[in-house]
């Protein structure tokens, strides 16, 4: 009896991340803001460069989209809330698959450290104290404030509540990414959020 379980080479990467119809520009330009939040939240908790982002890029075999420290930059200055719009990309439905795979590789490394963040997220919550008090969570929320402000257009007019806010709502949706079929919930997250 023959098996007719699938080799991950044998189908597209992102088989499991439907569509639907494909975005307007819109929508991809939220797609693209929300990806690169993502990936900034990821940079912040665990000092990820690009260097990590392309390796995953080659374990998944999506070179073909990623394949460059200048593909990667241009992919991630596509994102529209981005300083510096000169030369800017428009990012494709595929291209995007490609940065929710790579994500969601690079926070299955980082579970353990992604865990331990939102454990005391958690415990900070629950003795009802200032999450930056924990050395973890205080540098991850400086990173992600600084890189937010330094690379996004309107860095310095979010008040620094907003920005511990959303870096914390990210971490915490990193969790979910991180996980079994972490790629397809956070497509279908950025679907959602492009219907908005």
């Amino acid at each position: 009896m023959r098996s007719t379980v699938k080799t991950p080479s044998s189908a597209p990467p992102w088989e499991d991340l439907p569509l639907g119809q494909t975005p307007d520009p819109m929508q991809l330009d939220n797609i693209k803001a929300q990806l690169d939040l993502v990936l900034l939240a990821l940079e912040a908790l665990a000092d990820i460069g690009s260097e990590a982002m392309l390796q995953a890029a080659a374990d998944l075999n999506l070179e073909s989209m990623v394949s460059d420290r200048v593909g990667l930059w241009r992919l991630r200055q596509s994102n529209p809330m981005r300083k510096s719009s000169g030369g800017r990309k428009k990012l494709d439905v595929e291209e995007a698959r490609s940065l929710v795979l790579i994500i969601c590789h690079l926070a299955k490394q980082q579970q353990e450290l992604i865990r331990r963040a939102v454990a005391l997220l958690e415990q900070m919550a629950e003795q009802n104290s200032e999450p930056h008090r924990a050395a973890l969570l205080g540098d991850y929320l400086d990173k992600f404030s600084n890189t937010y402000q330094e690379r996004m257009e309107q860095g310095e007019n979010v008040s620094p509540e907003s920005l511990t806010q959303l870096a914390l709502k990210l971490l915490i949706d990193l969790l979910f990414y991180s996980g079994p079929n972490g790629h397809r919930r956070l497509w279908l997250a950025l679907l959602e959020r492009t219907r908005d």
